[in-house]
């Protein structure tokens, strides 16, 4: 199971998370065919959106994060809830692209580099908070911690990685996220910066140590730590299908029966079908076969 374990470090003055979202990507993995790139574009993001949803108040609040760079991937979009489940997919689910020159995966050539990052958080108070910031390199890392300096005013050092075998099995997958709590000084500013340094390759020491070896470079154990598991889970059901299909009314839902056999409601984010056909359609319209006819 997927974990995120918090804490605080540096005497105190800086918020400490570590995320393993291996099983979480690997699940996309399944649910979505990804191809190694995308994978690796995509769990970088629900590494970052079940960090955000670990701030959330309560488990019917919500938080969606965006990346829209331009590039061959197509947009990312994620979603999580207050109780850490995840659910999110790609444009592209089988782009391919060639290795950087660095032999990693091209994450910001998947995604795009001219684009933007947009977060929306519902608290369920109203108006959710949308905040969007320009893509720094599309690598995510880098896109979400420009989004925390210039949108909410909160200095903070994050690593993400993916680690995927060449025939797409994630091996390693998580984060690092660094924040500073409010009136830190330079100093501890400074050392934050030179800490995430250390986890440059993250997904690597997740896949060799696991979080628990990243929290001991912190002097940190996980029972100095809140824990809490992180799921893949998606919010669609036949039912809301149902109510999609009946929205659409009679007459284009038996239209499309007529032509096509049957209809078919998609939902992207964990990539499941659900079809209603003709039967299925009298049924939910109050209707039986033989009225029909």
């Amino acid at each position: 199971m997927s974990r995120i374990y918090k804490t605080l470090v540096f005497e105190d003055r800086v918020s400490l998370a570590v995320l393993d979202t291996t099983a979480l990507v690997n699940e996309a993995i399944a649910r979505h065919a990804l191809s190694p790139v995308a994978a690796a574009a995509l769990g970088r993001t629900m590494t970052a959106a079940a960090y955000l949803a670990s701030w959330l108040k309560d488990a019917c609040s919500a938080v969606s994060v965006t990346l829209d760079g331009g590039g061959p991937g197509g947009k990312v979009c994620v979603t999580a809830d207050g109780a850490l489940g995840v659910r999110g997919f790609i444009g592209r689910p089988d782009l391919s692209l060639p290795l950087r020159g660095d032999g990693k995966l091209d994450v910001g050539g998947c995604i795009g580099r001219h684009g933007t990052l947009t977060v929306v958080r519902d608290d369920g108070e109203g108006l959710p908070f949308v905040g969007t910031s320009e893509l720094v390199s599309g690598e995510v890392a880098e896109d979400l911690s420009a989004y925390f300096y210039t949108s909410e005013q909160r200095p903070t050092a994050i690593a993400l990685g993916v680690n995927v075998t060449p025939d797409g099995v994630c091996i390693g997958a998580g984060g690092v996220f660094l924040q500073p709590l409010p009136g830190a000084s330079e100093e501890v500013l400074a050392r934050t910066e030179r800490a995430i340094g250390a986890f440059c390759h993250c997904s690597g020491r997740i896949r060799d140590e696991g979080a628990e070896g990243i929290l001991q470079a912190f002097g940190k154990r996980a029972d100095d730590c809140s824990v809490r598991g992180i799921a893949f889970r998606c919010h669609c059901s036949r039912e809301r299908a149902a109510a999609a299909v009946l929205a659409m009314g009679r007459r284009e839902a038996e239209d499309i029966v007529a032509h096509d056999g049957a209809v078919c409601v998609h939902c992207h984010y964990c990539n499941t079908d659900y079809t209603f056909d003709e039967e299925d359609i009298n049924a939910l319209f109050g209707r039986t076969a033989d009225e029909g006819r």
